[in-house]
Formats: structure tokens, sequence, C-alpha cells
């Protein structure tokens, strides 16, 4: 099925049994994102409310609400576009196996977008204030779009097709201090329309951008898709989707013909305004910050649009899916981007950014039967060095010479490194750098830093599972949890500012190497260790999200020798929420109440409710 706007994806969706109608009236304030996490949550399909207050559009939420119906929109072009890959990587390929990749050159000539007069989202305009207001989260700063498809022309060659940039990037709609013909523009770091608007800001110009929402699902993949060099989001776009991508030209950026809307304006170059809260993907809410702004000029929309959105909070929710279909679509990219490394998996339960783990390979010199990380260390590097890789916190990259590790098992990657890590030499931070713009846990806005664990050679120890007998805690920390084999839970009280990191230092102080609880090679300090320690995905999250590698890593005899910091006994995390972070999402009890109360009266919905 080649969709050509959400209509089309919806009747598809109908028709493969993947989709809820819901004809009651149901607010996109609060209401609609509460149901969209209990759907998603309870593997429901997509939902499409007909009957939204506050505007005349219909809504649809969770179409990529699991893999499995990620596939099933895709399944005329997903293997095309594995196959189109699979020659990117090796161009040798073709001759080796034609008739595998015979139909790579019709693929290719699907991939270039091309240039329009009009489309399908030119037929209609209405005001910014007519749009579906969606508000995900009590204290979101207003409605934003969250399906958006941002795309900005390069200054330097505005018509030039293949120098489009597609992104996803957070666009608030309402309040603030937005004007009615405003819309705020949040992009992260290490984002494409930051290279456009820097060359328009160098030029004083203003950045035309057109943020579109809806046609295509293969747009909105390609939004979020982090693609190899040489391939543009459009041209992977136009693969997916299995026709050309048409834009339509005009005195304005790019805009995507099959859209459902198109929100059309330029960001002026003299110009902020702050733009937030945002309940975000990492469990908390991004703050308020200074952003560009998007003067409106004009809003179009296609006849029988449909405004697609979705929701983030903490981790799984839809967009785990993106990361799922990136992760199929990406991981044989891997090898052959940075050599000696053969997988790459950013931990979705960990807020993605804050967690990677890598498999690499100790290559260069077999005949020394050296344990210590070599060539890892390169690896990490190259890792860190590319793209958005390079916003992780934690990388924690493991020697395979048996070829046994699975990235996606967790508990078992973390079990293999904690097996061989020497806590006094296999640490490696890099301090006072970039992080998530979303991850409050540095010193700053963007601001905190980096640690590279790295394990290579036969197992060092065992892990143990049971907590010691002797075991005997300072003050202030009780509860001692085991989280899995290696790994310890303490509970603690509040984070202080003035005492906090002392704290954690007293704490590593009242034992030595020789300790029973130092044959744990990795005790987090946590608020709540019942809830660190309830499952994996609740570790995880606490873990990476609410911790600063240079700050926040302390270690029992701890020394740092040559600059290199290492410890004899355990490695200590402070996992504890600290005053400057971001504060956590929680639902409003009045909406929770309003869903609780729609689930009672029965219907379709209910059994996901």
């Amino acid at each position: 099925m080649k969709h050509r706007s959400t209509r089309d994806t919806v009747n598809d969706l109908r028709a493969g049994g993947y989709l809820l109608e819901v004809t009651e009236a149901v607010d996109p304030n609060l209401e609609m994102a509460e149901i969209q996490r209990r759907v998603y949550a309870n593997g429901g399909p997509a939902v499409l409310f007909t009957n939204p207050t506050g505007t005349s559009f219909p809504m649809v939420s969770n179409l990529f609400g699991s893999i499995e119906q990620a596939r099933y929109l895709f399944r005329d072009t997903l293997e095309s576009v594995r196959r189109l890959i699979e020659v990117k990587i090796d161009p040798s390929a073709i001759p080796k196996r034609p008739f595998r990749y015979a139909g790579v050159p019709l693929t290719a000539t699907r991939m270039l977008p091309k240039f329009v007069r009009r489309g399908p989202v030119c037929e209609n305009e209405c005001a910014v204030a007519n749009l579906p207001m969606m508000k995900s989260w009590p204290d979101d700063g207003g409605a934003f779009v969250t399906l958006p498809q941002v795309l900005s022309a390069d200054p330097d060659a505005p018509e030039n097709l293949m120098r489009v940039n597609l992104g996803m990037y957070r666009v608030q709609l309402s309040g603030n201090e937005y004007a009615g013909d405003e819309t705020g523009l949040h992009y992260q770091i290490h984002r494409g329309i930051g290279v456009h608007h820097k060359r328009a800001l160098s030029k004083s110009q203003s950045l035309n951008v057109t943020i579109t929402v809806g046609g295509s699902p293969a747009m909105t993949v390609a939004a979020v898709m982090p693609l190899p060099e040489g391939l543009t989001e459009l041209t992977f776009a136009g693969a997916l989707a299995g026709r050309r991508i048409g834009m339509v030209r005009g005195n304005h950026a790019p805009v995507y013909s099959d859209a459902d809307f198109a929100i059309i304006g330029s960001i002026d170059p003299d110009v902020t305004k702050p733009e937030g809260p945002f309940g975000d993907h990492l469990g908390y809410y991004s703050l308020q910050h200074p952003f560009p702004v998007l003067k409106v000029k004009k809003v179009w929309h296609r006849k029988d649009a449909i405004w697609p959105f979705t929701v983030v909070g903490r981790p799984p929710q839809e967009d785990t899916t993106f990361g799922q279909l990136i992760h199929e679509l990406t991981d044989p990219i891997i090898p052959t981007v940075i050599p000696g490394v053969k997988a790459v998996h950013a931990v979705d339960a960990a807020g993605v950014h804050p967690l990677l783990l890598a498999i690499g390979s100790e290559r260069y010199m077999p005949y020394l039967n050296e344990t210590a990380p070599q060539e890892l260390l390169t690896q990490a590097n190259a890792i860190l060095g590319n793209g958005q890789l390079s916003l992780a916190k934690y990388l924690f990259i493991a020697d395979d010479r048996d070829d046994e590790l699975d990235l996606h098992n967790i508990e078992s990657f973390l079990h293999y490194v904690l097996c061989r890590i020497d806590t006094k030499r296999d640490l490696h931070f890099y301090t006072s750098t970039t992080i998530d713009t979303l991850d409050y846990s540095g010193e700053g806005f963007n601001r905190g830093s980096k640690v590279v664990v790295a394990a290579a050679g036969p197992p060092r120890r065992s892990l143990p599972t049971k907590l010691p007998s002797d075991l005997n805690l300072p003050g202030g920390f009780s509860s001692p949890k085991v989280v899995m084999p290696g790994v310890l839970a303490v509970q603690a009280d509040a984070y202080q500012r003035d005492s906090g990191a002392a704290e954690i230092q007293r704490f590593c102080e009242a034992f030595s190497a020789s300790d029973s609880i130092a044959s744990f090679p990795l005790i987090t300090i946590v608020d709540d260790s019942d809830f660190a320690a309830r499952n994996l995905q609740n570790w995880l999250w606490t873990t990476f999200t609410r911790s600063n590698p240079a700050t926040d890593i302390a270690g029992i005899e701890s020394e740092t020798v040559a600059k290199h910091w290492g410890c004899r006994g355990s490695l200590v995390i402070d996992a504890r929420f600290k005053p400057w972070q971001a504060p956590g999402l929680i639902e409003d009890p009045e909406t929770t109440a309003k869903v609780d109360a729609r689930a009672a009266r029965g219907g379709p919905l209910a059994k996901y409710l």
C-alpha cells in the first residue's frame, strides 16, 4: 500500500485490523494523551478520534503502535529498502547476487525528490488557531505538534532538494509569549537544521522553514532516521514510500505536496522566545528555554485532512517503535561506518541517549593475548564522534571474541561486561562536554560528561546474586536490593546540593576493596531501592537519566594516577534525583479519573484502557 495521505494510512490500518475508531467527543487537552498512553501500554492498535473537541479535524494516534504494525504499513517497500541499504554498504554485492538486487535500480529511481507546482496540501487554508491543540502533560507550556516534519532549505542552495533538511523538531503552537501567527521551534544539538540556521544568521537573513504533518508515514520515519553520509532524508522517504517525494516550490521552504497540513513561515535571525516546558521522552519535563520563533505566513491543509499525533514520556512509548525500526534498517550499516564495531544499541528504557551498548573487536595484536582494552577505546572514540551517537553519556563496549553477545539482551550484555571490567583501568571519562539537550543531569544546558566502560578478555570475577550476610551500611543508607547479578541498589536520603557529593564519598570510605560488598562491581545509590530493583527497566531509567558520569561516579578505594581515575573496589553511581534536574512526568488526576470513567462505560476502546 503506497499511502499518499494520513487518510490512506488510516484506511489501510482499518483493513488490516489495526484501527479503533472513537466517535465520542474527546478532549485534545490531556485526555487524548492519557488514552494514547494506555492504549500503547496495553498493546492496542491505532486510534482514530473522529470528534475531537476544539477543532474540526479528526485526529489519529498510535500509527506506529508496535513493530508489527509498522512492518505492516511498509510491507510493500521495507524489503527493497533493506536491499538498497545493503548495496550502499557493499556495491560489489550486485554482481555477486544479481537476482536478490534486481529491483535496486527501480528503488533508486523512486528515491529522488522532485519539484511539483501544486499538491493536495495546497487545497485549503486555515489559521494556526484552527489546528488541533494537543497537550500531553499537565505542566506543558501549551499545545505542541508531536509528529512534525520540519523542512528547511539550505540558504546557500535554496533550489537544491538534495540539500533540504528534514527533521522532527518540537513545535509549540500555543502558550508562553507566542502570538497567533507564531510557533516555537525547538531543535536540539547535532540537528541538521542548525547548519542551515547558522548559514542564514551569517548572512543576516531569515531562514525559510515549513512544518508539515501527515501524508505518507514514510516521511515521519525519514524525519527521525539517522542516515549514512550521502543518503538524504527525502531520498530515503521516497524509497520507503515507494514513490518520489513531491515538493511544492514557491517563495518559501519546499512544502511536502502530499502532507495533510503545512505551516509555512520563516525564522527571524534576531528573535527568540521562551519555549516549553514539555514532557519529553526521558520521562521528565524539558524546561523553558529561549528558542527560535517561526513567523507563520500561511497554513495549508488537504480537504480530507487528519491530524496524526503521538505522546512521549518515560519509555516505552510509541516512539520506541521508531527505535526498533531504525535498528532493523541501520544495524547492518554500523560495521561499514565504524570499522571494528559490530553493533551499537541505544537503550530505550534508559531514555535512548543516556546509555549506549556496543560490541567492538580487538583485532590488531592477537599474539600478545592482552586482556586490557586497546582497540576498543579507538572504536569508542569513533562511536562518540558519530552524529547523534555523540550525545551518549554512558557507553559500555565489549570485545566479543566468540560472537556470543546480543546487544538487545541488556541484562546478559551487562553481565558480560561486569564480569570482565577492571575498575582501576577500564573507565575513561570525557568531562565538560555536550550531552542531549533534553538531559538535565549535567551542569548546564547541553552540558555534562561521558564515560566509556570497556571490557575485554576472560572473566575476572563471578557476580554475586545475594546480599552479603555481614553487610553493614553507614548512616543515611539503607534497604540494599540486588537488581541483577553484580548490581546493587542502595537507598539514601534525598540529595542535598551542599552535601550530596560528600555523602557518596562517605559511603565509599566506609568500605575497603576486601569487604564483601565490593564483590558487587556496580552499586547504585537511589532514592527508592524498591522501585529501582523492581525490574531492569526501572533501574536503567533511574540510573542513567539521573546521573552525570564525571560528578556522580565514585568508587570504593578510588585513586587518580597520571590523571586516570579508577577504584579498587565497587564502582558507585549516585542516581538520586538532584535539585537542578527537571521534574518527572505525573498524570493529571482529573484526567485520569475521566479516562477511568470512559473505560467503565465499555466499548471497543475500553479493553485497552
